[in-house]
């Protein structure tokens, strides 16, 4: 059915048990798992609390360490389930357009992803991650609530 399922997270605690559900679901269908984390670029006029207190060189860093963390926490679940795992840590504006492009360039053919994905101030306006892939998606998403 499904071969390469592609799991974005962004390491809170609803997309860690999207992980944990997505990395069983990829065991039990026999698929490989692509982890992907998206952190939004460095802006000198944030709206994002998180980025207000680094300079460019420190939010990269912060980055990095963020990503390296949350995508590690995937590629051990997947070692303890037995299963391939790749990882990608993806610097873009758009979450969902990352998310969607990389599924599309690592062959995914199947997104799991946690139900919310907000983002600052603009989430509240256009709405969660997570139905911005649900809208543009031309491969099928499962949502974890």
């Amino acid at each position: 059915m499904y071969k390469n399922v592609l799991i974005p997270t962004d390491g809170s605690d609803l997309a860690a048990k999207a992980v944990e559900h997505g990395v069983a679901f990829a065991k039990e269908i026999g698929a490989k798992v692509t982890a992907v984390t998206v952190t939004e670029p460095f802006a000198v006029f944030a709206l994002a609390p998180s980025q207000l207190e680094f300079t460019r060189d420190g939010y990269k860093r912060h980055a990095d360490a963020y990503a390296e963390q949350t995508l590690g926490a995937v590629a051990a679940a997947a070692k303890q389930a037995g299963i391939a795992c790749e990882t990608l840590h993806i610097e873009r504006e758009h979450v969902y357009e990352a998310i969607i492009d990389t599924a599309s360039t690592k062959g995914c053919d199947l997104i799991v992803m946690a139900s919310h994905g907000r983002r600052g101030v603009s989430a509240v306006v256009l709405g969660s991650e997570t139905v911005k892939v649900l809208t543009h998606s031309k491969i099928p998403v499962l949502v974890y609530r």
